[in-house]
């Protein structure tokens, strides 16, 4: 694929979730389909006629296990977040479709315990979790993610 016909291709709208417990430590989950070891936090797609903050909450249950009565959102962007994926992975996720995504990003304060947080879902996408402090995911996640990372945790620092 040229750099030309990637650069029409469309960015999939997702959502992602900051998830900080109640000592200001941020969700981060060790992805199950990744070589190398990389930790995320919750994220993924908007379905069809979807509203951002709808996705967001079943995101966030359906990796998680939360559910919305624990969470409180704090804070969103209100404008998209990119990123473009390398052009190694382009045409082999996302049925090929998309060249990155855009993402809304979403500050929730979890209420809940940790007995409360299962991972272990119909479709898993983590094989563990742990609460990390922000830094620490930053400097884990996937590189070519980390600019969207640095971006999104300077924007809700001040409530995390």
């Amino acid at each position: 694929m040229t750099p030309q016909e990637i650069e029409k291709m469309p960015y999939r709208p997702c959502v992602g979730i900051v998830l900080v417990n109640q000592d200001g430590k941020i969700f981060a989950g060790l992805r199950l389909d990744n070589p190398t070891p990389a930790w995320q936090m919750p994220q993924g797609g908007i379905d069809d006629g979807e509203k951002p903050k709808e996705a967001a909450l079943r995101e966030l249950w359906e990796e998680t296990g939360v559910t919305s009565d624990l969470v409180e959102i704090i804070a969103k962007t209100d404008d998209w977040i990119t990123y473009d994926l390398p052009t190694e992975m382009i045409g082999k996720i996302w049925k090929g479709r998309y060249r990155g995504q855009k993402q809304k990003w979403f500050l929730m304060r979890y209420s809940g315990t940790d007995a409360q947080v299962n991972i272990a879902s119909e479709h898993p996408e983590f094989s563990q979790w742990a609460w990390k402090e922000a830094d620490e995911i930053i400097a884990s996640i996937v590189p070519f993610k980390r600019a969207v990372y640095e971006d999104v945790i300077g924007r809700f620092r001040e409530h995390i």
